[in-house]
C-alpha cells in the first residue's frame, strides 16, 4: 500500500462506516457530500481495493473495509494521542484506551478497575468492547483491541496470554433464600435448587461442567440465559439461585443479592491478559496493562 492518504481521508471512511451513509457523514464531518467521496475514493485509491459497497439503500463495507476499519481507528486513536502529548505543555495524560473484555468481567469488575485508574488519569477515554470470550480474541488479533480481557487463550501464535488471577465460581442468591445463612456450601447442597445459569455455548458453562464432570458432579438447570447479568435478574425476583464467577457478581454491600462461596471442590477460571505479541501499545493503554498486571499480583484477592 502507497501511503498517499491524508488523516481526514480515513476520518471520512470511518464516518461513512460508523453512520451509515455518505449524507450523515457528511453533515457530521461539515463538508459536501461529493468532497466527502473524494476522500473516501482516494483512500481507496491508496489501499488499493474499494473499501466501502455502495447501493441505494445502504452502505456496507467490503471485505477490505471490514480488515481495514479497525486498523484506521487504531491509527486515528495512536495519531491523537502521540499529538497531545506533543502539545499538552501542562503535563496532562490523555488518550484512549480500546479493549476487549468478556461481558462477565465488563460488567462490575471493569468499571471499578477504570474507577480506580481513572482517579489517576482522568483524561484518557474508554472504548469497551464487551464480547464473547471468541470473539474478544479475534477482535485483539485484528488489532481493533489493544488488548483484552478474556477467559481464554489462544493458539494464535501472535498473540500471548498472561494470566491475573484465579476467579472461582461462586453461588448467588437473595440475602432471604436459606443458603446465605450457610457458613459452607458443597455442590452437592445444589442438587434441589432452582439452579439459573449460561447456555452450553458458553466459555464459563463449559469450563465449570468439565471441572465438575472429573468429580462425578452433574448440576441440572432450570433457566439458561445468554449473559450472566440477566441470571442475577432472575434471582433478585426470587426465580432460583445462580452459579456464576465471583467477578461477574455485585459488590459485598448489595442489598438483595448475597454470594456464597462454593467448596468441595472448589473450581475457578483464569483471567487474564490478552495482546498480541509483537504489537506497541499506546502509552493510555500501556498504563492500564500495568495497573491492571500491578494490582492483581500485589493482592490476587483484590476486586477493584
Amino acid at each position: 500500500m502507497r501511503i498517499n492518504f491524508e488523516l481526514l481521508d480515513i476520518r471520512a471512511f470511518l464516518a461513512v462506516l460508523e453512520l451509515g451513509g455518505f449524507h450523515k457523514a457528511a453533515e457530521m464531518l461539515n463538508i459536501s457530500q461529493p468532497a466527502l467521496s473524494r476522500r473516501v475514493q482516494a483512500l481507496e485509491v491508496a489501499v488499493g481495493a474499494p473499501l466501502l459497497e455502495r447501493t441505494t439503500r445502504r452502505v456496507s463495507p467490503t471485505s477490505v473495509g471490514r480488515s481495514f476499519a479497525p486498523l484506521a481507528r487504531r491509527l486515528l486513536d495512536e495519531f491523537e494521542e502521540s499529538l497531545l502529548g506533543i502539545t499538552d505543555v501542562a503535563g496532562r495524560q490523555s488518550g484512549q484506551v480500546t479493549i476487549a473484555c468478556v461481558p462477565t468481567a465488563a460488567f462490575y469488575f471493569l468499571p471499578r478497575a477504570i474507577e480506580s485508574f481513572s482517579a489517576t488519569y482522568p483524561l484518557i477515554r474508554f472504548r469497551i468492547l464487551d464480547l464473547s470470550a471468541n470473539d474478544g480474541l479475534e477482535s485483539v488479533a485484528r488489532g481493533e483491541a489493544e488488548f483484552g480481557i478474556n477467559l481464554l487463550g489462544s493458539s494464535d501464535p501472535d498473540l500471548v496470554f498472561t494470566p491475573l488471577v484465579e476467579d472461582p465460581f461462586v453461588l448467588a442468591c437473595r440475602r432471604d433464600h436459606p443458603l446465605a445463612a450457610r457458613k459452607e456450601l458443597a455442590w452437592k447442597d445444589l442438587a434441589d435448587q432452582t439452579l439459573i445459569g449460561v447456555s452450553r455455548a458458553s466459555g464459563n458453562r463449559m469450563i465449570l461442567e468439565s471441572a465438575l464432570a472429573k468429580e462425578g458432579i452433574g448440576l441440572t438447570f432450570k433457566f439458561e440465559v445468554n449473559h450472566l447479568t440477566t441470571s442475577l435478574g432472575l434471582v433478585e425476583r426470587g426465580l432460583g439461585v445462580s452459579v456464576l464467577p465471583r467477578l461477574a457478581t455485585p459488590p459485598r454491600d448489595h442489598p438483595v443479592i448475597a454470594t456464597k462461596v462454593i467448596g468441595t471442590p472448589s473450581v475457578s477460571r483464569t483471567i487474564g491478559l490478552v495482546e498480541r505479541r509483537k504489537a506497541r501499545l499506546a502509552p493510555a493503554a500501556q498504563r492500564f496493562r500495568d495497573m491492571l498486571i500491578h494490582t492483581w499480583s500485589e493482592n490476587p484477592e483484590a476486586r477493584p
